[in-house]
């Protein structure tokens, strides 16, 4: 698939912009803080309904408007005509709404699955050296890339969770008496809750483990035809949960129960929930040693560029030809790297590409190019 045409009005720092697209290379060109990432960032959002760069949609609306849209026409591929017309009206402080060739959809989640996109940025870079969280998300947001349902089931899981902890902080409570807190009525409800927590969590927890077995070959040749040396890469789920050969979620569910029932009084002595996938990590080796802490910056770059592009490959093998969006990417990679990274993708349906210098950009990804800058996109004459 790819984006045939986007269309922005108050998105960011565009008041309206107007780009043709189309299947190939399209390379944005401009100096820093012109809009180059704006545009991607706005295929990304209808792919994801979220942001790389924010964790909220109100710096998305132009300074001083009440809303932002967000449109594209996308092409099912390259010999295949089929045209849908997506679109995003992001409100802040509202409920954001969604059309599907300009009918209005029920909720905006059910435009997920019909634009895929990759996209690695520089801030892909918290992946390898960043937080658990970091690394929680971007399989996560594989996961749901892979599977749009898992987007339910992840909401799911965070509002259990979110109700659980209110429970068990509750418990916690100075204003509670040890009578109160061994009430049976609070016990039961807080089994409801761990059977709530376990059933979600053994789901999104089988998805995860799923993904990331069938992430990492990918991600490891993707991490050998970057790098030149100390070229083995590969990635383990860390849990405190004693999961065996498991992976079927009724195991895991059952797993997940046990462990909260072991650890009840904990949980409700500190008030937090300590067992489940948000508590997770996963763990980046390269060669013997773990990623985070004893790689260089362009072996950490090189890994966190290589997830991405494992990524991008898993999507392809489930049967998805993704949009590939690559953010300035290459001023931070060499001459070696950005060569056999450009051969990596080149066969890509549609690749996107932002860059401050148009050199920086290999010549075996030159396509059609735009220069951004004072609001305006225009195609490059030279």
């Amino acid at each position: 698939m790819f984006v045939d045409h986007l269309q922005l009005a108050d998105f960011r720092s565009y008041v309206g912009v107007d780009v043709p697209l189309g299947a190939g290379v399209t390379i944005f060109v401009g100096a820093n803080g012109q809009g180059k990432t704006n545009l991607v960032e706005a295929i990304e959002y209808l792919s994801t309904l979220s942001s790389h760069r924010v964790s909220s949609d109100l710096p998305l609306v132009r300074a001083g408007c009440e809303r932002a849209v967000v449109r594209a026409r996308v092409q099912a591929g390259r010999d295949d005509e089929r045209q849908l017309q997506l679109e995003i009206e992001i409100s802040p402080g509202k409920a954001n709404r969604a059309r599907l060739n300009r009918s209005p959809l029920p909720r905006p989640r059910e435009i997920l699955g019909l634009l895929r996109t990759v996209m690695f940025s520089p801030e892909d870079l918290a992946i390898v050296k960043g937080d658990p969280s970091e690394r929680r998300r971007f399989l996560d947001e594989l996961v749901v890339s892979r599977w749009p349902r898992m987007a339910g089931v992840r909401g799911d899981y965070d509002r259990v969770l979110r109700q659980r902890n209110t429970l068990l902080k509750s418990l916690s409570g100075r204003r509670f008496s040890r009578a109160e807190r061994d009430d049976p009525h609070a016990e039961s409800t807080l089994e409801v809750w761990d059977s709530h927590l376990a059933k979600v969590g053994g789901e999104l927890l089988e998805a995860r483990l799923a993904t990331l077995t069938a992430l990492m070959p990918h991600a490891s040749k993707a991490y050998a035809d970057i790098a030149p040396t100390n070229n083995e890469a590969t990635a383990t789920y860390k849990t405190t949960l004693e999961l065996g050969e498991l992976t079927r979620r009724d195991d895991l569910a059952e797993v997940l129960r046990a462990a909260m029932q072991e650890r009840r009084v904990d949980e409700i002595q500190r008030g937090v929930s300590l067992v489940g996938p948000h508590r997770d990590d996963v763990e980046l080796v390269l060669g013997a040693l773990p990623a985070k802490g004893y790689a260089s910056h362009g072996e950490s770059w090189s890994f966190a560029l290589a997830l991405k592009l494992g990524s991008f490959h898993l999507l392809r093998a489930d049967g998805v030809e993704p949009v590939l969006v690559l953010d300035d990417v290459f001023a931070e990679l060499d001459s070696t790297r950005r060569e056999r990274l450009a051969a990596g993708v080149s066969d890509a349906e549609q690749v996107l590409v932002t860059a401050a210098v148009g050199a920086d950009v290999p010549e075996l990804l030159q396509g059609r190019r735009y220069v951004v800058g004072g609001g305006e996109v225009s195609a490059d004459a030279a």
